[in-house]
């Protein structure tokens, strides 16, 4: 494998265990303002980054190359208010999706198609984070100027089952 391409992947895992570290972090904050549905959305996103961050580890184990874990940063992001964390993550998620294509432009230039493959499926995934992503804070201000509507998107998202 190219030493590129492994080294931008070794990293894109750091980036994926950052991820879930952030959307934990956002997750505590709704569980704590007492909106368990936005908590347990961000409780499942976690979950998601750490299966991701899996996915690439287990990529370069299964291409014969060693996986150096670093130190995960802590999350930076200042919350002031309840639209704050859907914000962050839109805006997370069109980062996250600008390292997969950086990957994937190494990969091609290295013309290694195996990891241009595997990458497919991350590129179809982070089309599909930042749709959820950009529509919850749309739906956040369509539906949540007061209480009730934001008692109804609360419960809307605790019924994420995925």
């Amino acid at each position: 494998m190219d030493k590129k391409v492994k080294d931008l992947i070794n990293a894109q895992i750091n980036k994926e265990m950052y991820s879930a570290y952030l959307y934990l972090d956002f997750a505590n904050y709704y569980h704590g303002e007492g909106l368990d549905g936005f908590g347990a959305w961000y409780d499942k996103q976690a979950e998601e980054e750490l299966e991701h961050a899996i996915k690439f580890r287990d990529y370069l184990y299964d291409n014969g190359e060693k996986v150096k874990l670093e130190k995960i940063d802590k999350p930076d992001k200042k919350i002031k208010n309840l639209k704050d964390p859907l914000v962050f993550a839109a805006e997370h998620e069109r980062y996250v999706t600008s390292l997969i294509y950086d990957i994937y432009k190494a990969a091609r230039d290295a013309d290694d198609f195996r990891t241009m493959e595997f990458l497919n499926w991350f590129i179809s995934e982070q089309a599909e984070e930042e749709k959820n992503a950009d529509d919850m804070v749309s739906k956040y201000g369509l539906f949540c100027s007061d209480g009730k509507g934001l008692y109804s998107f609360d419960k809307e998202l605790a019924s994420r089952n995925d």
